[in-house]
Protein backbone atom coordinates (compact mmCIF):
# COMPACT_ATOMS: atom_id res chain seq x y z
CA UNK A 1 0.00 0.00 0.00
CA UNK A 2 1.59 3.53 -1.21
CA UNK A 3 1.41 5.71 1.90
CA UNK A 4 -0.15 9.15 0.77
CA UNK A 5 0.40 12.30 2.82
CA UNK A 6 -2.44 13.69 4.97
CA UNK A 7 -2.83 17.05 2.31
CA UNK A 8 -3.80 14.72 -0.65
CA UNK A 9 -7.27 13.98 -0.35
CA UNK A 10 -8.08 10.80 -2.36
CA UNK A 11 -11.80 11.38 -1.86
CA UNK A 12 -13.63 13.65 -4.67
CA UNK A 13 -16.21 14.91 -2.56
CA UNK A 14 -13.83 15.59 0.45
CA UNK A 15 -11.16 17.71 -2.19
CA UNK A 16 -14.17 19.35 -3.14
CA UNK A 17 -15.77 20.55 -0.37
CA UNK A 18 -12.24 21.53 1.22
CA UNK A 19 -11.38 23.49 -1.50
CA UNK A 20 -14.85 24.76 -1.15
CA UNK A 21 -14.59 25.81 2.58
CA UNK A 22 -11.19 27.81 2.06
CA UNK A 23 -12.47 29.54 -1.12
CA UNK A 24 -15.44 30.92 0.75
CA UNK A 25 -13.71 31.84 3.86
CA UNK A 26 -11.56 33.53 1.35
CA UNK A 27 -14.40 35.60 0.19
CA UNK A 28 -16.56 35.84 3.29
CA UNK A 29 -13.19 38.10 3.97
CA UNK A 30 -13.41 40.28 2.01
CA UNK A 31 -17.42 40.82 2.07
CA UNK A 32 -17.84 41.01 5.95
CA UNK A 33 -17.64 44.84 5.26
CA UNK A 34 -21.12 44.32 3.78
CA UNK A 35 -22.49 42.50 6.39
CA UNK A 36 -22.97 39.54 3.85
CA UNK A 37 -21.42 35.64 3.53
CA UNK A 38 -20.83 34.51 0.22
CA UNK A 39 -23.32 32.49 0.14
CA UNK A 40 -25.98 35.59 0.75
CA UNK A 41 -24.03 37.88 -2.03
CA UNK A 42 -24.38 35.06 -4.32
CA UNK A 43 -28.61 34.49 -3.97
CA UNK A 44 -28.67 38.00 -3.85
CA UNK A 45 -27.35 38.42 -7.61
CA UNK A 46 -29.20 35.73 -8.36
CA UNK A 47 -32.49 36.91 -7.45
CA UNK A 48 -31.42 40.55 -9.10
CA UNK A 49 -30.33 38.00 -12.43
CA UNK A 50 -33.44 35.54 -12.07
CA UNK A 51 -36.10 37.31 -10.25
CA UNK A 52 -38.93 37.44 -9.57
CA UNK A 53 -38.69 33.97 -9.25
CA UNK A 54 -40.46 31.32 -7.58
CA UNK A 55 -38.78 29.49 -4.54
CA UNK A 56 -38.21 25.78 -6.29
CA UNK A 57 -36.98 27.65 -9.62
CA UNK A 58 -34.81 29.51 -7.82
CA UNK A 59 -33.22 26.48 -5.83
CA UNK A 60 -32.96 24.65 -8.76
CA UNK A 61 -31.00 27.62 -10.61
CA UNK A 62 -28.21 27.74 -7.38
CA UNK A 63 -28.02 24.34 -7.42
CA UNK A 64 -29.24 24.05 -3.74
CA UNK A 65 -32.21 21.83 -2.21
CA UNK A 66 -35.86 23.61 -0.97
CA UNK A 67 -35.12 23.15 2.60
CA UNK A 68 -31.41 24.64 2.41
CA UNK A 69 -32.72 27.53 -0.13
CA UNK A 70 -35.41 28.22 2.35
CA UNK A 71 -33.04 28.09 5.92
CA UNK A 72 -30.65 30.54 3.56
CA UNK A 73 -33.82 32.76 2.88
CA UNK A 74 -34.80 33.65 6.13
CA UNK A 75 -31.90 35.91 6.83
CA UNK A 76 -32.09 37.72 4.06
CA UNK A 77 -35.84 38.54 4.06
CA UNK A 78 -35.32 39.64 7.81
CA UNK A 79 -33.02 42.15 6.74
CA UNK A 80 -35.46 43.62 4.23
CA UNK A 81 -33.08 42.14 1.11
CA UNK A 82 -35.65 40.18 -0.64
CA UNK A 83 -39.44 39.79 -0.04
CA UNK A 84 -41.85 36.61 -0.56
CA UNK A 85 -44.96 37.70 -2.17
CA UNK A 86 -47.55 35.87 -3.70
CA UNK A 87 -46.45 34.01 -7.30
CA UNK A 88 -48.45 34.11 -10.64
CA UNK A 89 -50.46 32.03 -10.13
CA UNK A 90 -51.46 32.70 -6.52
CA UNK A 91 -50.74 28.94 -5.35
CA UNK A 92 -47.04 29.49 -5.25
CA UNK A 93 -44.75 32.32 -3.43
CA UNK A 94 -42.08 34.31 -5.53
CA UNK A 95 -38.76 35.81 -4.71
CA UNK A 96 -38.83 39.87 -5.22
CA UNK A 97 -34.99 42.17 -4.55
CA UNK A 98 -36.31 44.78 -2.56
CA UNK A 99 -34.70 48.49 -2.98
CA UNK A 100 -32.21 47.53 0.25
CA UNK A 101 -31.36 44.41 -1.79
CA UNK A 102 -30.17 46.44 -4.93
CA UNK A 103 -28.12 48.66 -2.51
CA UNK A 104 -26.48 45.97 -0.46
CA UNK A 105 -25.40 44.34 -4.08
CA UNK A 106 -24.28 47.83 -4.91
CA UNK A 107 -22.22 47.67 -1.66
CA UNK A 108 -20.54 44.39 -1.77
CA UNK A 109 -19.83 44.20 -5.42
CA UNK A 110 -16.56 46.50 -5.35
CA UNK A 111 -15.99 44.10 -2.18
CA UNK A 112 -16.53 40.75 -4.19
CA UNK A 113 -14.18 42.07 -6.92
CA UNK A 114 -11.18 42.72 -5.13
CA UNK A 115 -12.15 38.76 -3.66
CA UNK A 116 -12.13 37.91 -7.09
CA UNK A 117 -9.08 39.40 -8.51
CA UNK A 118 -7.36 38.39 -5.03
CA UNK A 119 -8.04 34.91 -6.25
CA UNK A 120 -6.74 34.85 -9.91
CA UNK A 121 -3.69 36.66 -8.72
CA UNK A 122 -3.19 33.59 -6.27
CA UNK A 123 -4.35 30.58 -8.64
CA UNK A 124 -4.08 31.67 -11.55
CA UNK A 125 -6.94 33.66 -14.02
CA UNK A 126 -6.58 30.62 -16.79
CA UNK A 127 -7.09 27.93 -14.09
CA UNK A 128 -9.83 29.51 -12.61
CA UNK A 129 -11.36 30.31 -15.48
CA UNK A 130 -10.72 26.15 -15.84
CA UNK A 131 -11.94 25.76 -12.71
CA UNK A 132 -15.08 27.70 -12.98
CA UNK A 133 -15.41 25.29 -16.19
CA UNK A 134 -14.89 22.14 -14.17
CA UNK A 135 -17.19 22.97 -11.54
CA UNK A 136 -19.84 23.96 -14.04
CA UNK A 137 -19.37 21.06 -15.33
CA UNK A 138 -19.61 18.88 -12.14
CA UNK A 139 -22.88 20.25 -11.61
CA UNK A 140 -24.26 19.25 -14.90
CA UNK A 141 -23.38 15.35 -15.07
CA UNK A 142 -23.53 14.25 -10.96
Amino acid sequence: MVDTPLHVVLCHCNAIRQGARQVTQFYDRHLAPAGLRTSQYSMLVGLARLGPISINGFADAMAMDRTTMGRALKPLERDGLLAIKPGPNGRTRALHLTEAGHRRIAEAEPLWRVAQEGFESRYGADAAADLRSALARVVRTV
